[in-house]
């Protein structure tokens, strides 16, 4: 995996706590949107003290190939991303899979900017990572990303039943997975 692509529209850039005023620029001025898919935030996730700690161990993070979270941004401003895509929770030995997570600031919505960054990012950690599935976990009532999903050939597997606590509550989850050479 690199630390940086170009694709059409947009420059994936895995990112050093140098950044960490954008980052807190993007979750400050998205928060209203962001916060109803998101667990409680410590009182301090709004600083760029924080981000700059938390971009630092994702950076480490990258580097052992454990976690690798990919920041969106529109090439005419590379300071302040729209967006990203994040794969963790890898397990590997008869799995092979991992998690996907992503999020999009409400102005980058409805432009194609997620399809293009996973549709891009998905092929090449699979290939990268020989990876055999990646998972996706959706909020029943996130029709976008539902839409997303299904058109990034996710199947959706099952309903889970309190899954994860959003926002103080625990919340229901549907279930997509995506399969090595399924979709082809």
């Amino acid at each position: 995996m690199q630390f940086s692509y170009n694709t059409q529209h947009l420059t994936l850039r895995v990112l050093t706590s140098d950044h960490a005023a954008g980052i807190n620029t993007f979750y400050w001025e998205n928060r209203d949107f962001l916060e109803p898919f998101e667990p409680i935030r410590p009182q301090n996730f709004y600083t760029k003290s924080f981000q700059a700690a938390n971009l630092n161990c994702e950076y480490r993070a990258f580097l052992k190939l454990s976690h690798m979270r990919y920041w969106l941004f529109e090439p005419e401003n590379l300071s302040v991303p729209v967006g990203t895509v994040c794969f963790s929770n890898f397990l590997r030995g008869s799995f092979q899979k991992c998690s996907l997570g992503y999020k999009l600031a409400q102005s980058a919505c409805h432009k194609g900017y997620m399809t293009e960054a996973l549709g891009f990012l998905i092929p090449v950690l699979m290939n990268d990572m020989k990876l055999h599935r990646i998972e996706a976990y959706v909020q029943p009532d996130n029709f976008a990303s539902i839409r997303l999903l299904n058109r990034l050939h996710f199947a959706e597997e099952g309903y889970l039943r309190s899954y994860a606590e959003i926002m103080g509550v625990w919340k229901d989850h549907l279930l997509f997975s995506r399969i090595q050479n399924e979709h082809k």
